[in-house]
């Protein structure tokens, strides 16, 4: 079914997402990776507060390439979610609504998923630059240190993903592999 929903997500209404949807995002999304994701966990360890809210909030595990003329970011593609593996249920825990990757979760991520009522997205890969047309702003506003892994703050119109886990633990992944 093909689900349209405004970033920051209602988490009722993630709630009422099936694995295979199809949704089209639009609103304000954040990037990170593996790099500002190590520092998010080293800022939690250290008692600060992140830089950014995690409550109805959606990472996309992204590093864009650099931005053509006249465009806000270049290639937009997702990147393994599986190297965000062992922040992911931290984050969940303190309200992340949902990510957006590509590749397979490990169990305690999905677990962590339905005790959040959260859900994973996967966005298509090798198809950046297609997505980075639904990007209409993007700014840095964290850890500008780490070049293309510094968490970006993006305007996004009708983002184009698909429910992989849900907020159920039901998984695209397993049920399509039997």
């Amino acid at each position: 079914m093909d689900r349209y929903m405004k970033a920051p997500l209602d988490r009722e209404e993630v709630k009422t997402l099936e694995a295979g949807d199809y949704v089209y995002i639009t609103g304000t999304i954040y990037t990170a990776r593996d790099a500002a994701h190590l520092r998010m966990d080293q800022t939690l360890d250290k008692g600060e507060k992140l830089p950014i809210e995690l409550e109805g909030n959606v990472i996309y595990y992204m590093g864009p390439t650099p931005a053509r003329e006249g465009r806000p970011i270049g290639s937009a593609g997702p990147t393994t979610a599986s190297r965000m593996d062992k922040y992911a249920p931290r984050l969940l825990d303190l309200g992340l609504t949902a990510m957006i990757g590509k590749g397979k979760r490990k169990p305690e991520v999905t677990d962590a998923i339905v005790r959040n009522g959260a859900v994973f997205f996967a966005a298509v890969g090798g198809a950046g630059a297609l997505l980075s047309k639904c990007i209409k702003k993007a700014e840095v506003i964290a850890y500008d240190d780490l070049g293309t892994e510094a968490i970006r703050k993006l305007e996004v119109e009708n983002l184009p993903v698909i429910v992989v886990i849900d907020s159920k633990g039901r998984n695209l992944y397993e049920e399509v592999c039997k």
